[in-house]
């Protein structure tokens, strides 16, 4: 494994890592609106899914390798999982700390509850949710590095192969990109959250 290969695992680690953050934006954004409207079962589904995610990614990948075997579909998941969890939590942490009377106001608009949700709850809590994203992408990152257990390539395939070899260079040509990739991944979504949240919701910005 040379320099010359590091184009095609940057590529690889960077699909093991935008696909399951694009899942798991969905379903966070999704389970979290839901898990906001039934508090009865938030109460017993958000402590549950804290004890999952203590279980360390490799363990998971592994076991999903005994069921749906070596593929690539079966990182995508597991990593796809393990995103969604910052994403969840956060958008029920931001839902859930509206003001309630932001939400009144809107009912005294006529809105209904579709409306209030699309037009005043989910704007209020894009910090937080968009803060969620943010940790999603920087966690897949070191998360992807898993796929080269299966074959599934990536950047963790010099950090295996300099590990099994004690070549420290091997080591750096994955974990140097890797730690760049995060960053930039990072600083896109924190560019995104400027460009989607109003100036005077952003952390640190002032209400109008």
């Amino acid at each position: 494994m040379t320099i010359q290969d590091l184009p095609a695992k940057l590529v690889q680690h960077l699909f093991f890592t935008l696909v399951p953050v694009a899942i798991g934006f969905l379903l966070g954004v999704l389970i979290g609106i839901l898990l906001s409207r039934k508090p009865k079962l938030s109460g017993i589904v958000l402590p549950i899914l804290s004890v999952f995610n203590t279980i360390p990614g490799i363990v998971f990948i592994g076991l999903l390798v005994l069921v749906w075997g070596a593929q690539s579909a079966t990182v995508l998941v597991a990593l796809g999982v393990y995103a969604t969890f910052p994403v969840l939590k956060n958008t029920y942490a931001g839902l859930v700390s509206v003001d309630p009377q932001y939400i009144e106001a809107a009912k005294g608009c006529g809105m209904s509850a579709i409306q209030s949700l699309t037009q005043v709850e989910l704007p209020l809590a894009m910090p937080t949710i968009i803060g969620g994203l943010r940790m999603s992408t920087v966690y897949t990152v070191s998360w992807a590095v898993l796929a080269s257990m299966i074959g599934g390539g990536g950047l963790g395939d010099f950090i295996y192969a300099g590990l099994s070899s004690d070549n420290s260079e091997l080591i750096l040509m994955g974990a140097i990109p890797a730690a760049l990739l995060a960053f930039v991944l990072g600083s896109l979504v924190d560019a995104l959250q400027r460009k989607v949240v109003p100036k005077g919701i952003r952390r640190g910005g002032s209400a109008a």
